[in-house]
């Protein structure tokens, strides 16, 4: 990574953001204190978001880019994201348990978490695929398992198991369907 790389506004809101939110609950906080935190304006929040679970919903995007793009480079593989969501997870986990606890409805974290990790994994087998059409049985087991990594994912955290990443990645791989593993793996 760059040094000299400056952040942008986006990332300093998160920033903020995941700051208040490690002693605050999620629904708590405020624009108003977002933008006090880091000195910006409240409009220059709404700039760049609709809202704080627009932002929180970015700062899941964002972070999962920057996993998901090491695929295919120095021998970087889906199996090694696994682990570094199980890591990236495990050091979030009290920012993810505020999330999880307390979002809902329409704005709640778990059902943002499915939708972008199904289109994670869905845009992988799309690249294999050479096509952007999925066939229905390929598109439910990705959901199937989409929803039950994540489901074990929140288990993981909100029951504060003793679990290592390494483990939790590892339960993630076997749980992969065989049909699924010739799109995800090389």
């Amino acid at each position: 990574m760059n040094p000299l790389k400056r952040k942008t506004t986006k990332e300093i809101l998160a920033e903020s953001f995941q700051e208040l939110a490690a002693n605050k609950r999620i629904d708590k906080i405020t624009i108003t204190e977002i933008t006090n935190n880091c000195g910006m304006s409240q409009p220059t929040f709404y700039n760049h978001f609709k809202d704080k679970y627009d932002l929180i919903v970015w700062i899941y995007i964002y972070e999962s880019d920057k996993i998901i793009s090491k695929i295919g480079k120095d021998g970087y593989t889906w199996k090694n994201s696994l682990f570094d969501w199980a890591q990236y997870f495990a050091e979030k986990r009290e920012y993810f348990v505020n999330a999880l606890k307390h979002t809902g409805g329409q704005d709640s974290f778990i059902q943002y978490m499915r939708k972008i990790n199904s289109e994670i994994v869905l845009t992988e087998v799309r690249k294999k695929l050479m096509t952007e059409y999925i066939p229905e049985e390929i598109y439910g087991m990705v959901r199937i398992y989409v929803y039950g990594s994540v489901q074990y994912m929140l288990e993981w955290l909100m029951n504060d198991r003793d679990m290592s990443p390494e483990k939790v990645a590892e339960i993630w791989e076997h749980s992969l369907p065989e049909p699924l593993k010739q799109y995800l793996y090389d």
